[in-house]
């Protein structure tokens, strides 16, 4: 009961002021400046605010595995709205989202997402799907890192759900290492359910898996032995981030929204 009113008369006030701040100083930023620094940094410091302000620790593993001056593609589990503080707060890494498109109609929130450059996933037929994926195309030619949630929906039970293929195409496209990350407290701090729903206090853990680098010559060779290369890929990254989840939140669960 003290959490939960620290949450309402503490946290919410602060939250709601960083939010309101950041999201100005990043379209201010990416208006005058360049993209890649105001649309990552305020992000980084308002992620890491709110993992502070409500008092969860974070344990982050793996990032020396990372070089420096590589484009990856990395792809997560998505367990809640936590995954995007942990992964912009402590992935250590300049990136651009592939997210949903509904983000945009948030206010300040939405306008502050498309000034920094993230992608905007449109499923309303195929020709928008291209348009998403064409854009992921660019970005990552300009030597920008890629973070998707190849799910594509928050799960509403902790197990992860099946992985889409679009990301590990464009990684086998570019010739690009993907990137398993998993994603661990992020559901049991805040499940998805319908109504207003208070932060469980719990750890929060971000475990960067080492890069699986894409396969010598798929990229010469015919259509169907680059598609088994991208599903071996999807398949080494699905397996690697369901091994370092608790025991509890392993094995597949469809989720209806995918």
């Amino acid at each position: 009961m003290t959490y939960k009113l620290y949450q309402l008369l503490i946290a919410l006030p602060l939250v709601i002021m960083a939010t309101a701040l950041t999201a100005i100083v990043t379209i201010i930023g990416c208006t005058f400046g360049k993209a890649r620094t105001w649309g990552y940094y305020p992000a980084m410091a308002w992620s890491r605010f709110m993992c502070w302000i409500m008092l969860l620790p974070v344990k982050v593993e793996g990032r020396e595995l990372l070089d420096d001056k590589q484009s990856y593609v990395f792809v997560a589990n998505h367990q809640g709205p936590y995954d995007i503080f942990l992964i912009y707060g402590f992935l250590g890494r300049s990136f651009r989202w592939m997210m949903k498109k509904e983000l945009r109609d948030i206010p300040l929130v939405g306008k502050a997402c498309e000034s920094a450059g993230h992608i905007m996933v449109d499923k309303s037929g195929p020709k928008a799907i291209h348009r998403t994926y064409e854009q992921g195309r660019q970005v990552l030619k300009h030597g920008v890192s890629l973070v998707v949630f190849p799910e594509g929906a928050r799960s509403f039970t902790g197990h992860m759900a099946k992985f889409r293929r679009g990301a590990f195409q464009l990684a086998d496209e570019l010739r690009l290492p993907v990137v398993p990350v998993t994603i661990d407290g992020s559901f049991d701090v805040l499940p998805r359910q319908k109504g207003v729903n208070f932060v469980t206090w719990h750890r929060l853990r971000l475990v960067i898996h080492a890069p699986i680098m894409p396969e010598q010559g798929a990229r010469s060779e015919e259509q169907e032995a680059r598609n088994e290369a991208v599903q071996r890929t999807l398949e080494q990254s699905y397996d690697t981030i369901m091994r370092d989840l608790p025991p509890q939140y392993q094995g597949f669960v469809a989720n209806p929204d995918q």
